[in-house]
């Protein structure tokens, strides 16, 4: 049963982030920075998918432990659009608040970025391994982690002065994914009752996009 419940939410998940993206990318009418939002959110979708759908499957079927070359590989994706997906939203806040300037600020985004990629691909990594790693899971996040920080300071700041209220919770949607999915990583292996931290994880990226695609609907609207 606990199975099932999980592929119905994965889908959910997956249906949702990607239909909410392709009315964005498809909505002529909206600015430039919704066309981006939706981008961001089919870019989050299509790299959960590579890991979600192996992953339902397995659970309903084969099992992980059959299965771990698609879900090593799934997760290796995912990590990679992850990354994407938070340098999308560092330009969408470029756009949103008509940012001119600060070089340092988007050569430190771009940079862990880059890292957090080329850190991602080192085999020891160990992606398709039962039993990968810990160490580089923490290695490989400590700048991911870094890049969350820097798109929760710059938009809690920017919406505060903005006085913006459609994306005034934006920063704390990215605290709570954060806040879900550094557990995950660090002690899963150890009690793999924390991976359920996941499922709010989720959560806390459709609220992301709910956003984006809600503000997009509200400048139409005026």
């Amino acid at each position: 049963m606990q199975a099932i419940l999980e592929a119905a939410f994965d889908l959910a998940y997956l249906t949702t982030i990607l239909y909410l993206g392709i009315r964005m990318v498809a909505e002529k009418r909206a600015e430039r920075q919704y066309w981006l939002f939706g981008v961001m959110a089919i870019v989050l979708g299509a790299g959960d998918a590579f890991h979600l759908i192996p992953r339902a499957y397995a659970l309903n079927t084969v099992g992980l432990a059959n299965l771990t070359v698609a879900l090593g590989t799934g997760k290796l994706i995912t990590s990679i659009t992850m990354t994407l997906f938070y340098v999308l939203l560092y330009q969408i806040w470029r756009m949103r608040y008509h940012v001119a300037g600060r070089r340092g600020l988007t050569v430190a985004v771009y940079g862990l970025a880059i890292l957090r990629i080329v850190l991602c691909l080192f085999p020891q990594n160990e992606w398709t391994s039962l039993n990968p790693p810990v160490i580089w899971g923490i290695w490989r996040n400590v700048p991911f982690a870094l890049m969350g920080l820097i798109i929760i300071v710059i938009f809690f700041r920017s919406a505060k002065v903005a006085n913006d209220r459609d994306f005034r919770w934006m920063w704390l949607t990215i605290v709570l994914s954060f806040a879900f999915y550094i557990p995950v990583v660090l002690f899963a292996d150890a009690v793999p009752a924390i991976g359920m931290l996941m499922i709010p994880k989720t959560c806390a990226y459709v609220w992301t996009v709910l956003i984006g695609y809600r503000a997009m609907k509200h400048g139409l609207a005026t």
